[in-house]
């Protein structure tokens, strides 16, 4: 089996999914406009600069989610999809993964978003292994606030997809990761074709360094 792994945000969909559904909470008026969004871009600038804290940060976005009845929050989502989401889709990256998917390649997205924001989007590009930052529930199936086990961030990547290898026998011979982020060059230097898409300048000139191949889901062939 050949994995083929793709991290999701501005590399399959061209914008940050944690970072604008936080834009879009203060659009809906669900949090305090100018106190959530000076944190909210704070966060997203120590997430650019390699110095996020991702316990703290995903707390910050689960904390909206705490207590709230599930049907509320199905609604909120997709409102989100249909709004949000749609408009910084990629047409080219629903076609990358469609390639892999006719090699029978498996397919998987790792991401350090969380799994209430991502799972819907990765069930629209039809990837079925998603690897995300776990949102923790209580018995009653509600949002805690809290994370739960490691989150899928630099290096917790690397341990997230090694527990699911063990788990499901596999290895990583033959396998692909597509990413734009300097962040995910733990995971990039496991696979056997790094791809750097889009990539930010750090991965970028990283990527010309070690001969990897640089790719663009945004700009015309």
């Amino acid at each position: 089996m050949t994995l083929a792994i793709f991290d999701l945000d501005n590399t399959l969909i061209a914008g940050d999914s944690d970072h604008l559904w936080g834009e879009f909470l203060i659009d809906q008026g669900i949090v305090d406009a100018d106190g959530f969004k000076a944190a909210n871009d704070g966060f997203f600038q120590d997430y650019q600069d390699g110095r996020l804290d991702i316990f703290a940060y995903q707390e910050f976005v689960l904390g909206v989610l705490r207590g709230r009845p599930l049907d509320e929050l199905d609604r909120l989502r997709r409102r989100y999809m249909d709004t949000v989401i749609d408009s910084i889709w990629l047409p080219a990256a629903e076609q990358l993964v469609a390639e892999h998917r006719e090699r029978g390649d498996t397919l998987m997205i790792i991401t350090a978003t969380n799994d209430f924001i991502t799972a819907p989007i990765a069930a629209r590009l039809n990837v079925p292994w998603l690897i995300a930052t776990q949102a923790d529930t209580d018995a009653d199936g509600l949002y805690t606030g809290r994370v739960r086990g490691i989150p899928s961030y630099q290096y917790g990547k690397v341990e997230r997809l090694s527990e699911w290898l063990v788990e499901h026998h596999e290895t990583l011979d033959g396998s692909y990761f597509y990413s734009d982020s300097h962040n995910d060059l733990p995971l990039l230097r496991k696979v056997d074709h790094p791809v750097a898409v889009d990539p930010d300048p750090t991965l970028e000139r990283h990527a010309r360094e070690q001969g990897w191949p640089i790719m663009s889901l945004r700009a015309p062939s």
